[in-house]
């Protein structure tokens, strides 16, 4: 069932970067800066982050069950990232973005619910590889955009074919497993139980932290190494994303064995350790392709123990509203770090552009310490 549940992730949210992969030529047939292409991105954030508030105030999450939450929505966003092949130019596009966003809220959050229903003591390792799993979907945009010629509607079309797939495998593959969470009627005052939660509110400080830099890698990271000479960018970035699936289960596995807090602290160290040593290596092709590989996988090998964190940290029938407010709010965050990144390319380069992004981790460690030192 987790191998079901990796795959499905894996394909339904290789939409998320289809227009990430295809930026170049985007840009050159709607004549876009840069600027305006971070917001192609970064209308799939909005749309995301607007989809899963919509779904925690009316606790979607926890009221219908998650087989038929995630495939509506997975077949939803890959109809939406479809239209990205007709839409006549720029403004239309954003819109189809946007859309694609908020029916991937149906796609993340439910998925790690659903992992969770089977583990107890390893839930880590069980979340991390479903996180792993979307790591490696989200970069399979770019191997697409890599082996098609530079073309967009292969992109395009395989993302959304996939989506379709996940769909139809969670539909007729998943069933909850023996750890199933509690259910309960619709309630307003459930958003407010759970903010009311102070682990829960430790918990998603060190992810906002954690989410302001995570994004911004993601989506700059193929143009960083085009702006540097790196041949074959897109396919080392596919490969710098895509390791970060191997982070996500390895994280998983030891935050099982040391403890989620000390895993989550040491892998925002070092991500933002590459954040700022990147920019030294701008020149060294061989050094940048090596820090943007580690920095791939640490920069999400603590993604997944957010999230288990949060199923431990709240009452079980508040789990999936918990989850889905805690990808809401990091995911507002991203907005801002997604635009930041390529405004100071411009105004100074792409060099240092990346530096900024160390702020984010440093503020997700202090929130972590807090929380563990209240555990203790």
């Amino acid at each position: 069932m987790l191998a079901l549940l990796a795959v499905a992730e894996l394909a339904g949210m290789s939409v998320w970067f289809a227009q990430s992969a295809i930026a170049p030529e985007l840009q050159a047939a709607w004549g876009l800066d840069a600027s305006q292409a971070g917001w192609l991105t970064s209308a799939v954030q909005v749309g995301f982050v607007a989809g899963t508030l919509t779904a925690a105030i009316l606790n979607v999450a926890d009221v219908i069950p998650s087989r038929s939450y995630f495939a509506v929505s997975a077949v939803l966003a890959a109809g939406a990232n479809l239209l990205l092949l007709v839409v006549p130019g720029y403004e239309a596009a954003l819109a189809t973005r946007f859309f694609t966003g908020v029916f991937l809220a149906g796609v993340y959050p439910p998925a790690m619910k659903m992992a969770a229903t089977w583990f107890v003591s390893a839930r880590g390792l069980a979340i991390g590889t479903v996180v792993g799993a979307l790591t490696v979907g989200k970069a399979m945009p770019f191997l697409v955009h890599a082996l098609g010629g530079a073309e967009a509607a292969p992109v395009v079309w395989v993302t959304s074919l996939a989506a379709t797939g996940a769909a139809l495998l969670i539909l007729l593959g998943y069933r909850d497993g023996p750890h199933a969470f509690e259910r309960r009627p619709f309630r307003w005052a459930l958003v407010r139980d759970v903010v009311r939660v102070r682990e829960w509110r430790l918990v998603t400080g060190g992810y906002c932290g954690h989410m302001l830099e995570l994004y911004s890698c993601w989506t700059w990271l193929a143009a960083f190494l085009a702006a540097s000479a790196v041949s074959e960018a897109s396919l080392w970035a596919f490969v710098a994303i895509a390791l970060g699936g191997v982070g996500c289960v390895w994280g998983g596995a030891v935050a099982d064995r040391i403890g989620r807090e000390r895993l989550v602290n040491g892998a925002m160290a070092v991500s933002g350790a590459c954040a700022l040593l990147i920019g030294f290596v701008f020149q060294v092709p061989w050094a940048l392709v090596a820090v943007a590989c580690v920095w791939g996988v640490a920069v999400v090998a603590d993604s997944a123990q957010f999230s288990a964190m949060v199923t431990e940290s709240v009452p079980s029938h508040a789990v999936g509203t918990a989850l889905t407010l805690q990808t809401s709010v990091g995911f507002a965050l991203t907005v801002l770090t997604v635009q930041l990144v390529p405004t100071l390319a411009e105004a100074m380069g792409w060099q240092w552009s990346f530096a900024v992004l160390a702020a984010g981790p440093a503020l997700g460690i202090l929130a972590i310490r807090r929380l563990a030192r209240g555990r203790r």
